[in-house]
């Protein structure tokens, strides 16, 4: 039977709360008895989020701290968590770019995987020794379809997205003895800020507010990994079963996206 504290988590941390999916999900936890850390380097946009979860009751303590912080990032979920000891930190802070038919430049490269990988591991490992204490907590980590397979159109997203998700997917197995639930989310299309400068069709694109309800449950349930929607999260499994000369022609002739 899973923790109370689970299906229902007091004390939660989410990153990239200014916007999308991660406000999708602060706000999708407000609630009376809820307390949320929300971190977003857009202070402007995190104010509305925090007044709307305020407004449900939530008790709300924001902070722009960027997720490539190390030093930053390790002593406020500290601070936080020892005054208020976290349930659920859910490390979604992300950016999408692409390579719109042209080489990846140094700079959008280390950019991508500054926040997605670097801010995954800044916001999971500084709260890992406090949830190993209590033998208790969950973490979710936000990957991405598109790390299921190295995609021509992204090829730094997708392996950053990839790299995020093995690593949640390592971590669940490390950590089980300890207490700690881990899950990877892997969603498709989300309609946010991030696919809004999108210019080619998106199939199976949702809401952020649907996003996060799915992902909600899924946490509820503990599993390890939710993938969604599963009209394109199976064919896309099926590609990658198959051998890579058989699929690149396909997945090179996906809409390039632009950086």
């Amino acid at each position: 039977m899973l923790h109370p504290r689970m299906q229902n988590p007091q004390n939660i941390i989410i990153t990239g709360a200014s916007s999308g999916l991660g406000a999708a999900l602060a706000k999708a936890y407000a609630a009376s008895g809820v307390t949320l850390g929300l971190l977003g380097r857009n202070s402007a946009r995190l104010a509305e989020v925090a007044g709307f979860c305020k407004a449900q009751g939530a008790n709300v303590e924001t902070s722009s701290i960027d997720v490539r912080e190390t030093e930053q990032m390790a002593k406020w979920i500290a601070e936080f968590d020892n005054s208020t000891p976290v349930d659920l930190l859910i490390a979604n802070a992300g950016v999408s770019a692409g390579a719109g038919g042209q080489q990846e430049s140094y700079q959008k490269i280390y950019e991508i995987f500054g926040t997605n990988v670097d801010g995954v591991i800044n916001s999971v490992l500084p709260i890992i020794p406090h949830m190993q204490k209590r033998k208790s907590g969950q973490i979710a980590i936000i990957s991405s379809l598109a790390g299921l397979r190295g995609l021509p159109s992204c090829p730094a997203y997708s392996a950053s997205k990839a790299a995020v998700r093995l690593f949640g997917e390592g971590l669940r197995g490390d950590l089980k003895d300890h207490g700690i639930k881990v899950s990877v989310i892997c969603p498709g299309y989300i309609k946010t800020p991030l696919t809004d400068v999108n210019t080619f069709p998106m199939p199976f694109i949702m809401s952020a507010e649907k996003a996060a309800g799915i992902i909600r449950r899924g946490l509820q349930k503990n599993t390890s990994r939710i993938a969604f929607p599963l009209a394109l999260y199976i064919p896309l499994w099926l590609l990658t079963c198959l051998p890579n000369a058989l699929t690149d022609p396909f997945f090179a002739a996906l809409p390039k996206k632009s950086g």
